[in-house]
């Protein structure tokens, strides 16, 4: 079983790695970006029987800092 965490800075949060790639990108001639948000992606392998409210207690313990980051969970 796997999962699939997604990460992103919550909105209003200033995100300096993103503004830092969307002005790399304009000075690469990529005129038509107008913002970039950065995140990660957390891939998990799982053993039978891990709830994706497992999951989430991990995303809210670890993985994510909830006060300026927002997460979403996929289970496959």
């Amino acid at each position: 079983m796997k999962a699939r965490v997604h990460v992103m800075l919550k909105n209003g949060v200033l995100d300096p790695q993103g503004e830092a790639v969307r002005h790399a990108l304009g000075a690469m001639g990529f005129a038509g970006v107008q913002g970039v948000r950065q995140g990660k992606v957390i891939e998990l392998d799982l053993a039978e029987g891990t709830t994706e409210a497992d999951v989430t207690s991990m995303c809210e313990k670890l993985l994510a800092n909830t006060v300026i980051e927002s997460y979403t969970v996929e289970m496959s």
